[in-house]
């Protein structure tokens, strides 16, 4: 199957033939579906926190945060292409687009309908000001054209060079939101939001960013610029490193034959291995708290209180449980703990942590039973927000079965649920709740030492999709999921969160919301 110049290709990827050579068999097995239980509901696998609870743990974490080594992850290479999918459509096969015809148009025709919104409220979007001056440096003014309707030139100077070629950056270099003596990207609304709970003792927030190798100079160019302003308003100084998705972790592409893909000068095609590749950056870092959040969850001032409200609550709920995980191994692994101890472990696990023994290790003898509570407990602990299903696309909470019978919670994307099974399409159709990717997570041992997240990985929770090259289709192997196979035997416990925390910017019109302006009325 491979040449010499195929493995020399391979080793110079960072990949071995043993890795390629499993990676290939995934393309030619049964896809492996989870299998679902029931989903995850308030009282049965989301916790659902009140008002006594909300005081406790926001108290808990303000105490205790500063003294732990707090870190926020945030995964930012993502491309801003698809927020202007439709500006680009209509870019690329119109010769002119004018404001009276879409308004036509968007009568029957979405995009034709996301155009025409972008063009009434083009005057309130934050890089209103840098498009309008990027423009006069060409020559161009924007206020006549906005007044004849003419937007050809405008959304081509937005999202092509010499412009602002935002159809070529990642979101996090995008300005999203505009106040009275600035405006902010994605990225630095994330430094902001660190000021207020990603900082320790000496008032440092520690964040990491994983970006395109691409696009590193204009992050580390921005911070540069930014960091002091925003150091110097909130008091805080900020750590910042970066990283790139790493070339070991690219899968290989086969044709629609399940042969290797091979490019028009014969070699072969690796593409990047989604965001489950990841693993390796977060397993990289040391920590001993870790927030998680994607790029464009981010909100205006304004709304930020709800924010960090909720992310302390989140934060104390982890150190609430990761002390008492603790205090459970320290006893396991130095003494021989009698029944009733273990009986106090098993009930904890069942009432706060949604774990259980299988009947066999129920049975098991007391010494048996007791590597089995180590096993279960000596794990890395992520506890993630939840919110109300409000039709957005995406994974959500469930109960999933394994072969043992054990049953644990999961973030199931929908390519995992089985479209022909009848049960399993039923219990999504009940589940109530969506993944958010709002997650804090406990990355090291009850002795301080880091896990080696790569262990508590499910390696067969891969994802399979049609893609294409050089007008040629492929399918493309994607790794588990960051937050679905990735983190698979993780410790997992699901917090409802308001749907207020959630606020992703997946298209440029999604900046028009109010969560996403100064002020609204």
């Amino acid at each position: 199957m491979f040449t010499d110049e195929d493995i020399r290709q391979i080793d110079d990827h960072g990949l071995t033939l043993k890795e390629v050579l499993r990676q290939l068999d995934f393309f030619n097995k049964p896809f492996g579906y989870l299998n679902l239980a029931r989903p995850c509901t308030p009282g049965d696998g989301i916790k659902v926190v009140r008002a006594k609870g909300v005081r406790g743990f926001i108290e808990t974490y303000e105490r205790e945060a500063a003294q732990r080594d707090c870190l926020k992850f945030v995964p930012a290479s993502g491309a801003a292409s698809r927020m202007f999918e439709a500006l680009l459509g209509f870019l690329n096969s119109e010769k002119e687009i004018m404001l009276e015809p879409f308004t036509e148009k968007a009568r029957g025709n979405k995009d034709a309908r996301d155009v025409l919104e972008f063009m009434e409220g083009i005057r309130k979007f934050a890089f209103f000001k840098d498009l309008k001056s990027v423009m006069a440096q060409s020559g161009l003014d924007i206020d006549p054209l906005l007044e004849k309707g003419q937007f050809s030139e405008i959304i081509r100077f937005l999202l092509k060079r010499p412009g602002l070629d935002y159809s070529n950056l990642p979101k996090g270099l995008i300005k999203f939101h505009k106040y009275e003596q600035e405006s902010r990207t994605a990225f630095e609304e994330h430094l902001v939001e660190s000021a207020s709970y990603v900082s320790d003792r000496n008032g440092r927030c520690r964040l990491h960013f994983t970006v395109s190798a691409e696009h590193m100079d204009q992050f580390m160019s921005l911070l540069e610029k930014r960091a002091s302003i925003y150091e110097k308003r909130y008091g805080r100084s900020f750590d910042i490193t970066y990283s790139t998705q790493k070339g070991s972790t690219d899968t290989i592409a086969v044709d629609l034959k399940n042969s290797p893909f091979r490019l028009k000068n014969g070699r072969l095609l690796f593409r990047p291995g989604g965001h489950g590749s990841l693993i390796e950056n977060l397993n990289d870092l040391k920590g001993d708290i870790v927030f998680i959040k994607n790029i464009d969850n981010v909100v205006c001032d304004r709304m930020k209180p709800e924010t960090f409200k909720w992310k302390k609550i989140l934060g104390g709920c982890l150190i609430n449980l990761q002390s008492k995980v603790f205090g459970y191994l320290k006893e396991l692994t130095s003494v021989n703990p009698g029944d009733v101890f273990m009986g106090r472990v098993i009930e904890f696990m069942r009432d706060e942590l949604c774990l259980s023994l299988t009947l066999a290790e129920t049975k098991a003898p007391a010494s048996e039973k007791r590597e089995a509570l180590i096993h279960l407990l000596n794990r890395p602990i992520r506890v993630c927000g939840m919110v109300k299903n409000v039709g957005e696309p995406g994974g959500g909470p469930f109960w999933v079965r394994d072969k043992s019978g054990r049953e644990s919670l999961q973030i199931v994307e929908m390519a995992q649920i089985d479209p022909a099974s009848k049960a399993h399409q039923n219990i999504l159709s009940a589940s109530t709740h969506f993944n958010p990717v709002d997650l804090v997570c406990s990355v090291s041992d009850f002795e301080g030492r880091p896990f080696d997240l790569r262990k508590y990985m499910d390696p067969t929770a891969v994802f399979i999709a049609r893609k294409s090259k050089d007008g040629r289709e492929l399918r493309a192997l994607e790794h588990p999921g960051l937050w679905n196979g990735a983190m698979a035997k993780w410790i997992t416990v699901f917090v409802e969160v308001p749907i207020v925390t959630f606020n992703p910017v997946k298209t440029v019109n999604d900046l028009l919301r109010k969560e996403h302006q100064p002020s609204f009325e």
